[in-house]
Parts: structure tokens; sequence; C-alpha cells
């Protein structure tokens, strides 16, 4: 999609580097994308050679083996998973949004053991926050360790893990001092080759279906007691609040890709298809619903792209995180949704981007927070 008001948040360096992912994903990872999906995972090698290219480590500093740039290398990432269409591998939840709680609050020793293995793609990290009961309330999850000598046992539960079935390391949500409520979360670093970690199922979703997404069962699961994040005990309701406006980012830049990459799609296919003797593209009804959509994205895109901006300087308000994560997902599921119905019922079949597309979106109005959290968050401030 071609934007009439230039963009002007990237260098040279980031359209270099633009050009080098937009390659590595045409040759590494779309050719296989279908065989993922039947899957219902991505192979290891490829986290690998995401490694070698530096994709898992654009915004991790040099000294634990990252490029050592801002969230604007990652956003360029994020953008053009957006625009292939591709919700999987999980590069972003590995490397932008749990990385960078080692890199924020890890002591020095935990930097050392995982960031390099996590850049290099070595090791696959997953986030375990969400339980059964919970859903968005943290506060309330049940999942608990108690410290037993050097180690703590953990006992509990989490479903919807991304990264689930395939990770080496579990950054898992538990309650420390259960009667503080949300003031008694810590943050421990799971070995899933540990004794006492369990996988469920491999959940069976109705898109991100090349993304592998897992229950996880902790019983009598010895950690020990040094990879309690940051040494700290009761500090994981701070450090996942300080993370809350990557993460949102990172869904609110997939999103608005996803919707401009759909535009394109749907403007090709209205021009090629024909009813009635005429291309769909002929029909004032679509020139006017292309024409809402193109409006709607490009007075969107700037606005996405100062909250880039902001982020990379570590300035985004979670207020504003939060408006821009409900603004994009929103968005996108409408200009999806309408550029499925211009496909037709072409727009229906797998085989077609637009399909895979709008059945991947749907999720982003419920990741990072459901939108309702993201309405209450904004209208607190009021």
């Amino acid at each position: 999609m071609d934007f009439e008001i230039p963009r002007q948040i990237y260098d040279t360096d980031h359209e270099q580097f633009r050009a080098t992912l937009r390659q590595f994903l045409a040759r590494e990872v779309l050719p296989h994308y279908a065989q993922w999906e039947a899957a219902g995972r991505t192979p290891r090698d490829i986290w690998a050679r995401a490694g070698d290219l530096g994709i898992l480590g654009t915004s991790i500093p040099v000294e634990w083996g990252g490029m050592g740039g801002d969230f604007r290398f990652d956003a360029i990432v994020l953008e053009e998973l957006g625009r292939a269409g591709v919700a999987a591998p999980a590069w972003d939840m590995h490397a932008y949004i749990i990385a960078p709680f080692l890199v924020h609050f890890g002591t020095e020793a935990q930097k050392q053991t995982f960031l390099p293995a996590m850049v290099a793609g070595t090791t696959i990290a997953a986030i375990g926050l969400t339980e059964p009961d919970s859903g968005s309330d943290l506060g309330a999850l049940r999942t608990q360790a108690r410290l037993e000598g050097n180690h703590y046992v953990v006992n509990g539960s989490k479903t919807f893990i991304t990264n689930g079935h395939i990770a080496d390391l579990i950054l898992l949500a538990v309650k420390t001092a259960p009667d503080l409520g949300s003031r008694g979360i810590s943050l421990l670093l799971v070995d899933t080759a540990s004794a006492g970690f369990r996988r469920g199922r491999n959940l069976d979703k109705i898109g991100n279906h090349a993304q592998d997404t897992a229950e996880l069962f902790f019983d009598d699961l010895r950690v020990p007691a040094d990879r309690l994040l940051g040494g700290i005990e009761n500090q994981g309701w701070r450090q996942l609040t300080h993370g809350l406006a990557q993460e949102r980012m990172v869904v609110a830049v997939r999103s608005i890709a996803m919707a401009e990459a759909a535009w394109d799609q749907t403007l090709e296919q209205v021009r090629d298809r024909r009813v009635a003797g005429r291309t769909v593209l002929d029909f004032q009804t679509t020139r006017f619903r292309l024409a809402e959509m193109a409006t709607d994205i490009e007075a969107g895109r700037p606005f996405i792209d100062r909250c880039i901006e902001l982020l990379a300087r570590g300035e985004l308000s979670p207020e504003l995180a939060a408006k821009a994560k409900l603004w994009a997902t929103e968005l996108a599921d409408r200009v999806l949704d309408q550029c499925l119905q211009l496909h037709g019922g072409y727009g229906y079949i797998r085989d077609y981007p637009i399909a895979r597309a709008w059945a991947d979106a749907r999720v982003h109005r419920i990741y990072a927070g459901t939108n309702e959290v993201m309405k209450h968050i904004i209208s607190r401030s009021y």
C-alpha cells in the first residue's frame, strides 16, 4: 500500500534490514508454511536460521549477543510478518516480549545464561501467564511456588501458551505470597527439561495453525532459587506491568500491517475478478469500500508510527499503548472482513491469503489483554 503521508521513522539501515528480512521470509518461511500449519508447529531449524540473521536479537544489547537496536527494528519484523501473512514462527513472543523481561530485570547471571542462546535461536522461550480460570486477571492466578531450601516447588497449570510445545524456557508467573494477591506474584525461569514439567495437548485453534499453543502442568516442579527473575520475590506484578506497553504494541504493529496487506491483495483481486461482464472494481460500491478502508489505514498509520517512536525512546504510556492496541486490532478486523467479502467465495478458501489472515487476526482483540481490558485502562484516567 502506497502512503500519501511519507513514513519518517525508519532510516537507510532499517530499510536495508527490511529488504534482507523480506528475502529471508520468501526463501525460508513461505515455501514451508503450509507444512508447518499442518504440523501445528514450526521446526527448530528455522529458529536457528532466524538467529543467524539477527531477527531474534534486534533490540537486545550487543553484550548479550543482540544487534543493539531499538523497537523500530522489532517493528520491521512485525510488519513483514504481517505483510507476508504468517503467524509463525512466534519470534515476536520470544524476542520482543519475553527477552525484554530478562534485559530489564534479569540478574547478570540470568542474562548471560539465557539471552545469547535466545538470540541464537538455540533456546526457544514461552511465557506462562494465563490459567484456565483466571483469563486476563493475573491477580487471580493459582499456580504457586513455595521456597524449600534452594529450590522453589511449583504446582499449578497454564493454558493458551504460545510456543509451549517447542519451548526450552518458560517465563512462569507464580504466586509466592498468595495472601498478597497481585502483589504476591513472582516470575521464574523454568527449564522445560525439569522433572515435574508436563505439556498437555496442542490446542486446536481457528487460526494461527503453525503456531503451537499448549496447556502446561507443574507437579512438584523444582526450580533453582537463582532462577527467580531479578532475584527478589514478589516483584512479578511490577515486572509484568513494565512489559505490557511493548506487548500491546507488538500486537498493534502486526495488526495494521495485516490490514495494509489485505487491502493490497483485495485491490488485485477485484481488478481481475469479473461479474456480469465487468470487473468487481468497476462497481461503485467496491471503489467506495476500498476508498473507506484506504482512508482508515492511512489515517491510522501516523498514529501507530508515532507510538513506535515513543516506545523506542521509552516514553510510551500504558494508556497510549492500550489505545494503539484497541484501535489497530479493531481496524484490522473491519478491513479483513470487508476484504474477505470482496473476494467472494474465494475469500472463504484457505488457499487464499485473505482467508488465513481473517482467521489469524481475530485473536489480536484477545491477546495482550482483551480489548475490553484496554477500554478499562484507557477510561480509568478520566
